[in-house]
């Protein structure tokens, strides 16, 4: 999944946000960001303030633009059915302007709808609780360990100033995602990444790892969403990296506002805001971020995120361009919540444009890569299809099991490797394989069914 402030690591903005000026006075930072070209310039919206960004065609104000990226989260949020007041939200925090925001927002929706739960009579409905987590990738940075602590301290500050419970701030090693019982976890971890060579296949080897972290920090505490600070322009720069890479399948499965294939679902509310829009929003309101343990993409990934960068010089706009554009490809059944249990919670004029999850919608979309999770192709089910007619090891599996984008940029260069490869992935990787070996042969006929259907649809 991408992420722009939001991934809950170190590895968060990279090239797709603005770092925000903290050292600008307020009225320095309005004359340096407004776009106003005289003094009688005023809001297209309120008509009062003066104007610091233009959104759709509009100039808006400070608060108007506060408005407009509150409203498009929230509507995010509501319309997608993303939080249940039964919920407790994780919110992935890298420190960045995105998840910073997303803090700032989501603490909002809260604090409103405890107002309204204080003040009814009925008080039918509990509120939902937050969480955020925070991924420590500082194993493979080579930063002194004083400033890495600094700025962890600096993380703690900021979500305690927002939500002051020691229980809602959660600080994970990312070499956790490894067994509980494994020794030197810190070593396999940079053990694994070592055997990469290309580096764009190590930056998504980390964004798969960071999920997984997410993931093991929402089951054990019993979180029931992961909220991702993944906005328009970092899910821009993906939609065009996963298209360099081959995995233009799979690419409808990110970019959407939901995706269930987790066993704790990832929500993206910010998935309609732009980054300028949000760095911009945190130095209007003062709110601090921290971007130390950020890492620069590099690969295709950074080459993306340069050439959209210059994209959106010259139109802002083009990022939401190449979003729309992906959206619209035809999504998964997972990417969807299903109506149970979500109908109660939705205002009635939005229930008929909740879409259901159809019982007849294809459940090949459970056949995901091992690594990336990304579901499989035609092509690729073929091929672990083929796997039944071969002698099988469990490598043979494994590698299999794996897409071919993961083969191409992440798997090592030589065959000879891959056994030491598969022993140092986490164990909730290749145990999820070996569970499905033993309903193997259920597993075959549903691919076989599949390739048959489309086999005589094409005939």
């Amino acid at each position: 999944m991408a992420s722009c402030g939001g991934g809950g690591g170190g590895g968060g903005c990279g090239a797709n946000c603005s770092s925000s000026a903290a050292d600008d006075a307020p009225e320095e930072r309005l004359g340096r960001l407004s776009i106003a070209t005289g003094a009688a310039a005023t809001c297209g919206k309120c008509g009062v303030g003066a104007v610091v960004v233009v959104a759709g065609g509009v100039g808006l104000c400070g608060e108007c633009l506060r408005a407009h990226l509150f409203g498009k989260f929230k509507l995010a949020v509501t319309s997608n059915a993303m939080v249940r007041p039964t919920d407790s939200v994780l919110l992935a925090f890298s420190g960045g302007p995105a998840s910073r925001v997303a803090l700032q927002f989501i603490h909002d929706m809260r604090s409103k709808a405890v107002e309204s739960w204080d003040a009814s009579n009925s008080q039918a409905l509990p509120v939902f609780d937050v969480g955020v987590a925070f991924v420590d990738e500082s194993a493979l940075l080579s930063k002194p360990r004083r400033e890495v602590e600094l700025a962890i301290a600096d993380i703690k500050s900021i979500v305690s100033s927002i939500l002051p419970s020691d229980k809602a701030m959660h600080i994970t090693p990312l070499e956790d995602v490894f067994s509980s019982e494994s020794n030197g976890r810190e070593g396999r971890l940079r053990e694994l990444v070592g055997m990469i060579n290309d580096d764009t296949g190590r930056e998504d080897l980390l964004q798969c790892l960071r999920m997984l972290s997410l993931q093991k920090i929402a089951l054990e505490n019993g979180y029931a969403k992961i909220m991702l600070g993944s906005c328009a322009s970092a899910i821009a720069c993906h939609v065009l990296s996963a298209t360099v890479k081959g995995q233009g399948y799979s690419l409808p499965a990110d970019v959407q506002y939901v995706d269930t294939r987790w066993e704790v679902p990832v929500v993206l509310p910010l998935r309609d805001c732009l980054a300028q829009e949000l760095s911009l929003l945190c130095e209007l309101d003062s709110l601090k971020t921290q971007q130390l343990l950020d890492r620069p993409c590099s690969g295709i990934n950074g080459l993306v995120a340069s050439f959209v960068a210059r994209l959106r010089e010259e139109n802002p706009s083009r990022e939401h361009t190449v979003v729309r554009t992906a959206q619209k490809l035809k999504p998964f059944s997972f990417n969807k919540f299903s109506a149970n249990g979500y109908h109660d919670f939705l205002p009635s004029r939005l229930r008929p444009k909740f879409q259901n999850v159809d019982s007849d919608e294809s459940t090949l979309s459970e056949v995901l890569c091992l690594i990336c999770q990304s579901p499989f192709s035609e092509s690729e089910l073929q091929n672990l299809e083929s796997t039944k007619h071969k002698p099988q090891k469990k490598i043979d599996l494994y590698t299999a099991y794996c897409c071919q984008s993961c083969h191409f940029q992440i798997l090592p260069g030589g065959a000879n490797m891959y056994d030491q490869f598969f022993s140092l992935l986490p164990k909730f990787w290749t145990e999820r394989v070996d569970t499905a070996t033993a309903s193997q042969s259920s597993l075959r006929d549903q691919i076989e069914d599949y390739l048959l259907e489309n086999n005589d649809d094409e005939n």
